[in-house]
């Protein structure tokens, strides 16, 4: 038999515990638990931000896939005409339909499309269909029944157009397209309209829809007939589909009656299961793709939207991992440093203690000169910090950590109270927002410290009261949360202003923050009390892994790839997770 060594090209490593080095799936002993072990990349099926649509729209159509899309008309509120073209990355205006139009039917690929049906100011058009060349569209032979809010699968040579409204009522009529002509084929069981759609001309699904009623059919075609097969979990209209067969679809997007929706299901063939959310919540969007690389775009939320979302099933992520517990559980405590050289400061119940940390064990050093709680923290690493403000009178201090101890220096200009959220290392830091006097609350009140004097810069634009920060010093920073008004508004400051961006996907307070103003994590908070975690890119905020241990009111340090979260409530919590992005699962041989 041959060794692992012959097999592999290299021999078992004995390492004392983890291995952060393994290759990915390469096996190593654990001599300290005397078992087998090796790591593969952590990956999830999730949606990212793509780039948005030139023009915002609705009840639009789409073709190809998500690297290589088409979106083509919509009503906004009038039909348009307008096709864009989408590279991965950016959609490009090229040649607009012949006719405008809305809730029509798309199918084939970016390069070769078909359009068909739809609504206009002249009901007779819903039977157009149109050729997409790449370069232009060209009129071709009509539906032989005018329809709009139907559904497309197939190419631009052989495509099913499915349901719909003739207007009023719904229909099951079902039309197949041979690259010539539309000739009428098997009815759905079930006549509806505004449902999804996915498959080729001889292996389709359509499912959900309006009868008028919101509804959760599933129906498979196998190239003569529908079928009627499991339902979707969740019963809505106006949602979008994507996938390549009857046994390979995704759903997504849609209104439930109450509200659009960000529910996404994935479909095997047998079933429909629950999937990661949409990052924004749509309703007659257009959806194109497979099961595992799909695109979603347009829609309205209410108003029409020119978000473009992207799911993968095999996308890198992140992950949470447990650290050396603190010596003193608490919350509302400061934080500062990297994953592997951090300082916690202060806390509740009002406490001057401070620990260090190492990457894996927790020390108490040296106690704050001044005990205090929902204070500001910032510092390059265990050796270099800086505490300032708290919910203790008076409230200005201020104290630098030389890696030994604790020395009072210059004190906040604003007197009194809490610290809403702190970017910055120990020479070049901001104290932003919080409740500064605490007997006036919450304030937009922002000061830049220099290394030796604060100084009282631009307001934030909203309130920033328990909310969180990053940043690398007083020129680059991004501040987002809180318990004022909108909860999820992140803003970015530039050395001289704050500006309002893109919002959280999770509107809390009480959250922790790591990273810089353009790669910043944001972990933790309430309410409810939560362990999700985002990740921004400098543009927008991605859901990723939680936390394993739900809390709020906690700290936190590090960068957006290499994170450190600790402390927290409820209880006062001493638990310390360490973020590693991209994340490694390690196995144990058991056999």
């Amino acid at each position: 038999m041959a060794t692992y060594k012959e097999k592999v090209g290299t021999a078992v490593t004995n390492n004392a515990g983890a291995f952060p080095g393994a290759a990915d799936g390469e096996l190593w002993f654990n001599s300290t638990a005397l078992t087998f072990q090796y790591q593969y990349g952590a990956t999830t099926a999730s949606w990212s931000t793509g780039g948005n649509l030139n023009t915002a729209r609705a009840n639009l159509a789409g073709a190809g896939t998500q690297t290589a899309a088409l979106a083509f008309g919509a009503d906004n509120p009038s039909p348009f005409a307008f096709t864009e073209l989408y590279n991965g990355t950016n959609w490009t205006e090229v040649n607009d339909l012949t006719t405008g139009r809305n809730s029509l039917a798309g199918a084939g690929t970016s390069t070769a499309a078909l359009a068909f049906g739809g609504a206009s100011p002249i009901p007779s058009l819903g039977v157009l269909t149109e050729k997409w060349n790449g370069t232009s569209w060209t009129e071709v032979n009509d539906l032989n029944t005018a329809r709009y809010r139907l559904g497309g699968t197939g190419t631009n040579t052989a495509a099913l157009a499915i349901g719909g409204q003739p207007d009023p009522p719904v229909t099951a009529i079902t039309e197949s397209w041979n690259g010539t002509n539309w000739a009428e084929v098997g009815d759905l069981n079930t006549a509806r309209s505004l449902f999804g759609a996915a498959g080729t001309q001889t292996s389709s699904l359509a499912f959900g829809g309006g009868t008028p009623s919101v509804t959760a059919v599933t129906e498979s075609w196998n190239g003569s007939s529908w079928s009627e097969v499991n339902n979707l979990n969740t019963a809505r209209n106006s949602l979008a589909g994507a996938g390549s067969s009857s046994t390979s679809a995704l759903a997504f997007g849609g209104d439930t009656g109450p509200d659009q929706s960000t529910l996404t299901e994935l479909w095997n063939g047998t079933n429909w299961t629950e999937q990661n959310d949409l990052l924004t919540k749509f309703r007659k969007g257009a959806g194109t793709g497979t099961q595992t690389a799909a695109l979603a775009f347009g829609g309205e939320n209410p108003s029409p939207i020119a978000t473009t979302q992207e799911w993968s099933t095999t996308r890198s992520i992140g992950v949470w991992s447990t650290g050396g517990s603190l010596n003193t559980a608490r919350d509302d405590l400061a934080g500062a440093g990297t994953q592997t050289s951090a300082l916690a400061f202060g806390g509740r119940p009002d406490t001057a203690k401070t620990e260090a940390y190492n990457g894996s064990t927790w020390t108490e050093v040296n106690d704050l000169i001044t005990a205090r709680q929902d204070l500001g923290g910032v510092g390059a690493s265990n050796t270099a910090a800086l505490a300032f403000g708290g919910d203790l009178n008076p409230g200005t201090n201020t104290e630098l950590w030389n890696g030994t101890n604790w020395t009072a220096v210059n004190a906040l200009q604003t007197a009194g109270g809490k610290i809403g959220a702190s970017a910055g290392i120990q020479t070049s830091a901001l104290a932003i927002g919080g409740e500064r006097p605490v007997a006036v609350g919450p304030t937009v009140n922002v000061e830049s410290w220099n290394g030796t004097n604060w100084t009282e810069v631009n307001n934030t634009n909203t309130v920033k009261d328990i909310a969180a920060g990053a940043g690398a010093d007083n020129t680059a920073a991004i501040a987002f949360g809180g318990n004022v008004g909108p909860k999820a508004n992140t803003e970015l400051w530039n050395g001289s202003n704050w500006t309002e961006v893109n919002d959280l996907n999770t509107g809390r307070q009480g959250l922790a923050g790591a990273g810089t103003s353009t790669a910043a994590l944001a972990f933790g908070g309430t309410p409810p009390t939560t362990g999700k975690t985002e990740s921004w890119n400098g543009t927008n905020w991605t859901e990723t892994t939680d936390l394993t241990t739900v809390r709020t009111n906690l700290a936190g340090a590090g960068t957006s790839t290499a994170a450190l979260a600790f402390g927290g409530t409820p209880p006062f919590s001493a638990a310390t997770e360490e973020w590693n992005d991209p994340g490694f699962i390690t196995k144990t041989l058991t056999s």
